[in-house]
This record gives structure tokens, sequence and C-alpha cells, in this order.
């Protein structure tokens, strides 16, 4: 045994014995044996380590040590308690484990475990921290205010995103304290739209890996490279090849920023344990040509790998997930393009925990606002008529969650639901009389009806009450196309969900103007607040973090081995359910985001009730009070106390 900056460490032979029992399910070390010997200090103190170690492995080697044959599972998540943070209250100490237990310099470049100033003067000395940080102890929430302050000194939001990662890399509680505790000011900062220019500008600004990047240069050892990730206890994925990303395009390796801010969310608003996250990037290439001419582009210099190449490829990936992790790991399909996202989700659907939240995590949250907005416009939703602008992933996938809805409300079969909605795309307004030459998902959206070519056209032929906009075209909801939603309703339902602000359909204010005030608005990227006539109006961000964060702490709490259409109808009214008469009051169809956790508890609950119902769920029994328990397993970002 050797002490190297007051960390200390194990020779080998013990090294490789102790670090097989910790990564074994069935057999671990209990650490109250190791904390006392590793809490002693100088020459004497190792020693004792020493021999303390060398009588623990003896007495596991004759069976007699003190193990846990069958490890439970705990509250984080549903994640393994390996170091037994979760088992312990918030007030009592743990032990700050790496791969040795982390102290001294080690320890203030651990992200997992630091604290930085808020080291107390125990830990300071327990820990050999002594002059390795200033003399002054500052509490978690001093922190807090601090960094708020210096955030805002920025006035670009990239120089935000960027601080707010260093932070993520220094200090994972604080950066998780500072996002829960300013969720409204911080969301559009660590997502979108702020994300979609750090996407575009990753190589550039690329600093330290923040998940794994497989290529094709790792084909046929993808398995070996799941391995190189240092948690073992995975139960979130979020994976993107980076052909869609956002409304941006084709942004190939640099889509990483997708995964590692849509897991910063999962922690954050869903309470799921930081190290049961995983951000991946598939590279297969880009057909981007300002990527591929750029000295700083970080991903294969190549064109994308398409046909039976790709496929290949994703089928090596599925499978090494699902032998590595086990099957309820829980895989979030992010930013594919519209002919891969749709073959993805129908084909691992059936075989593997799967979600596309592009396709099912929009259309839930936007199926959220229309219930939402029936509370003010009347009716239900078979009573009005919806008009798409975009007929990709996320246009095809609310439409046939809408269809769904209504058909369970109304009995009728859905194929009669999904008359009542009309998708227009690049070509014009899908009809039947061009049936031959649309793509597969389009299909049951083509509608008996003359062709129609212009938006503006369409809505006047068609008269919907509601308009909804995933196209990824700007300003594509123009000043005529709004005037004559408002000359046959008297409140529009006007949906702008294109991703980032720069590709929105129209902005709060112009929907406002234009329809004399009279429009219900929500949008995908947030706007400021609209006054019109004396009056401010508060527009409702249609933002995907109301719905994935909930359903897959829903999914992870049940032990749900699939997704189904129903869990994503609970989350849907479940979120709905969550607008107050004061939120409608003000005009807003979706709840402030400063109650998300709550919320996020609130559709945990429904989607594991639902697994539960449908016979999908495997941790069984099935808890009494199933908010109380989602509440439970939801990670906490407050410091713990170190022996």
């Amino acid at each position: 045994m050797i002490s190297l900056n007051g960390s200390v460490f194990l020779n080998n032979s013990l090294t490789g014995a102790s670090k097989s029992l910790s990564h074994s399910p069935q057999r671990r070390l209990q650490y109250p044996v190791l904390v006392a010997a590793v809490s002693s200090n100088g020459r004497s103190g190792e020693r004792n380590v020493t021999l303390l170690m060398e009588n623990t492995l003896k007495e596991m080697r004759d069976g007699s040590a003190a193990v846990e044959v069958e490890p439970k599972s705990t509250v984080g998540g549903g994640v393994e308690d390996v170091y037994g943070e979760d088992q312990a209250t918030e007030g009592q100490p743990v032990t700050p484990w790496t791969v040795s237990v982390a102290s001294g310099y080690s320890l203030l470049r651990d992200p997992h475990h630091n604290k930085g100033l808020a080291f107390s003067e125990k830990e300071r000395d327990a820990h050999f921290l002594r002059g390795l940080l200033p003399p002054v102890v500052v509490s978690h929430n001093l922190q807090v205010k601090k960094m708020m302050h210096n955030l805002r000194q920025y006035q670009v939001p990239l120089q935000k995103y960027m601080a707010m990662m260093d932070l993520q890399e220094m200090n994972e509680r604080l950066f998780y304290k500072l996002l829960i505790d300013n969720v409204e000011e911080l969301l559009p900062v660590v997502y979108t739209p702020t994300v979609g220019e750090a996407c575009q500008k990753y190589g550039s600004i690329f600093r330290r890996p923040q998940g794994l990047f497989i290529s094709l240069k790792e084909k046929g050892r993808i398995l070996e490279v799941l391995k190189n990730w240092p948690q073992r206890k995975i139960q979130v994925i979020v994976v993107t090849d980076g052909e869609r990303i956002l409304g941006l395009g084709d942004l190939g390796c640099q889509g990483m920023g997708i995964p590692v801010g849509k897991l910063s969310l999962y922690t954050a608003l869903g309470g799921i344990r930081p190290s049961a996250c995983l951000p991946i990037t598939i590279d297969v290439g880009t057909n981007n040509e300002n990527l591929l001419n750029d000295e700083f582009y970080i991903g294969l210099r190549q064109r994308r790998a398409t046909g039976q190449e790709y496929a290949e490829f994703m089928q090596e990936f599925m499978t090494a997930v699902k032998q590595n992790y086990g099957e309820k790991v829980l895989i979030q399909f992010e930013d594919f393009a519209n002919h891969n996202a749709f073959d993805l989700l129908s084909k691992y659907g059936t075989s593997h925990l799967v979600f596309n939240d592009d396709i099912q995590g929009t259309a839930s949250v936007v199926l959220a606002g229309l219930i939402s907005a029936l509370n003010l416009v009347g009716g239900n939703l078979a009573e009005h008529t919806f008009l798409f602008l975009g007929a990709g992933e996320a246009g095809t996938g609310i439409a046939e969650l809408i269809a769904l809805e209504m058909s369970k409300q109304t009995g009728s079969p859905v194929e009669e639901s999904r008359k009542k909605i009309w998708l227009v795309d690049s070509k014009g307004l899908i009809v039947s009389s061009r049936m031959e030459s649309l793509q597969h998902f389009k299909k049951p959206w083509a509608h008996e009806h003359e062709p129609v070519k212009e938006l503006v056209d369409t809505v006047k032929a068609i008269k919907p009450t509601v308009l909804i906009g995933s196209s990824g075209a700007g300003r594509t909801f123009t000043k005529e196309v709004i005037e004559a939603m408002t000359s046959f309703n008297e409140k529009p339902i006007v949906l702008a969900l294109s991703n980032p602000t720069s590709q929105s359909e129209c902005t709060a204010e112009e929907a406002y103007k234009w329809s004399q005030g009279r429009a219900i608005f929500a949008s995908g990227s947030p706007f400021w607040p609209v006054e019109y006539n004396g009056k401010v109006y508060l527009s409702g961000q249609a933002n995907n973090a109301y719905i994935f964060p909930g359903l897959g702490l829903g999914l992870i709490i049940s032990g749900a081995i699939r997704v189904h259409d129903d869990m994503l109808l609970a989350a849907s009214e479940a979120l709905a359910a969550e607008v107050t008469q004061e939120n409608l009051d003000k005009g807003l169809i979706y709840p402030p985001f400063s109650n998300i956790r709550k919320i996020s508890a609130h559709i945990a609950a429904k989607v594991a009730a639902k697994a539960y119902e449908l016979g999908l769920a495997t941790r069984l029994p099935q808890p009494e009070n199933l908010i109380a328990y989602a509440e439970s397993c939801m990670y906490s970002p407050n410091y713990r106390s170190y022996r």
C-alpha cells in the first residue's frame, strides 16, 4: 500500500480482489469494515489498513467475512446503492468512494464528490484538504447564489451554457442544485434553444468528453466500448446519430450536446441518479459539407452510412446495450432522421424498452396542452379540426396520439378519428391522390380532398380550430395565415413547436398581434411575455421536458419492460391535470416549470400505474402510494457529510 497526495491506494493484489468483489452483483464487502480503516492517518494508520484489508480478504476467502448475498435495489431511480448513499439519511455520513477512497487533491477533482468551499472543517482534516482550499467554509445555498450571480454576468447564452457544462464537470451536486432551484431561468441555457448553438459549435467548444462516442471504427466491438464506461448500473440511455438535430439538420458527431442536455434534465427534473444516465452518439458519418471541411470537426470525415451497413451497426448497438445493461434499461432515441426514426422505433419497440422523444414525447406534451386548451375553448377533441404544418416525426407522432385519445374518449375506431386531422408537408396538403408517392408514415393521413399547395389556402379550405407547426421552417405562420385562423375561430389555438427560436413558425408577439389578442398560443422555444392593447399575454412552452423525465422515472420505478401508447396517454392526462384555473386565466395551457419535480412525480405515478395495469411492470409488489414512492426515488442534489 502507498499513500499519494493523501489518497490511500491498495497494492495490485488487494486492488484486484477488492474490485472483483465490488463489481460482483452477488458478493460485496460491507463498507463499515473499510471505513474504519481508511479514516486512519499517518504511517501507523496505513499499516492498520493493510493488516485489516489482508485479514478481511482472508476471511472472505474462508467465507467468514460479512457480505451481502442479495444487494438491495434502492430509491435513487432504482439503481443499486453500491456506495450506501441512498440507504443513509441525509444527516448520516457516507464514504466518498471512487476506485479508492477519494481524498486530498483527487477528491477536489472528482465531480461526484467535490463540494468546493462547502467542505466542513472536519472533512478537510479527514480527507487531507488542508491548504488545498481557502480557509472559508460556505453553505450549499451560498454557492448557488454565487454561481447565479456569475452566470448573469454573461450576455451571450452560449457562454452561460459553457459555464454550466464546466460546473457539471467540477461539482455535480452544485450543478444539479443550481438547475433545480433556478429551472425556469436555466432550462433554456442547458437545453433548447441554446443547446442548438452549442451543437453547431461543438467541435470548437469541445473540452472533455461527456458520454460515449461509438463510431463505425468500433464496428464489431461495441460491447467492448460500452464496458469502457465507468458506471455499470445504467438505467437511461439517450442516443442520437446527429442526422436531424432540432431544426438545424445534420450535425453529425456534434449532436452529442442533445443526449448530454436531455440526461441533465432526466436528473434535475425527473430525479434519475446521474450515475445511472449514459449519453451516446452513434457516429456513422455526416452529409454536412461544412462539417466535413471544418478542421475542428470531431467526428468521422465521411458521408453517412446507410442501408444495410447502418442497420447492421444499429443492430449490434442495440444487442450490446441489452447484453451489457439488461432488459430494463430505457433507450431514448433522439434526433434521428425520419427515415430511420420510425424504422428503429418499429423494429425495437417489441424487443427493447425504447422511446422516441421526437415522435412520442412531443406528441404527449402537445396532447396535454390541447386537453388544457379545451377548458378555454370548450368541446372535446372530437369536436375540433386539426391542421399540421409538418408531416415528419413530430407531426405524425402528435397526430397519432391525438387520434388515439380521441378514439378513447368517443369509442370510435382510430381510423375514424384520423379523419379530423390534416397534415401539410413540403408539397402541400396530404391527400389521397398523392398516396402512391407518400412515405409509409404519412399514408394514414391522406384524406379525400383536392390538392392544395399553399398553407394559407389550406387553412381557408379546411377551417381548422387548431393549427400546429412542426415543420422546422421558421416564420411560416404568416400574418395571412393567423388572420385566416382568426376569421372563423373566436379563440384559435396556435402551436408553433419548431426549435430553436429561429425556426419557430411564428413568435408569440406575432400570434397575439395578428389575432387581436385572441389566440391561445404555445411554442417549442420560450418567448418573453407580450403586451398588446394594454394587456400582458403569457405564452406557454410545449417543452418535452414536461414529459420525458417523469415518463422515464415511471418506467424505472415500475421495472417496465416495454413502452405502451397507453403510458403516453396517461402522461398527457397527468400533465394536463396539473394546469390550474389560475394558469388558464393567464392564457397558459401548461403549468409553470417551477413545480416540475412535483409534476414529474405525478406523471411517473400514472405511468407506473399503467405499467402495472398492462402487466408490463416487473418491480413487485406494486407500492401502495405510487406518488409518494416516486418522490422517494428522486435524486437529491444536497451535499452528503463525509466520514
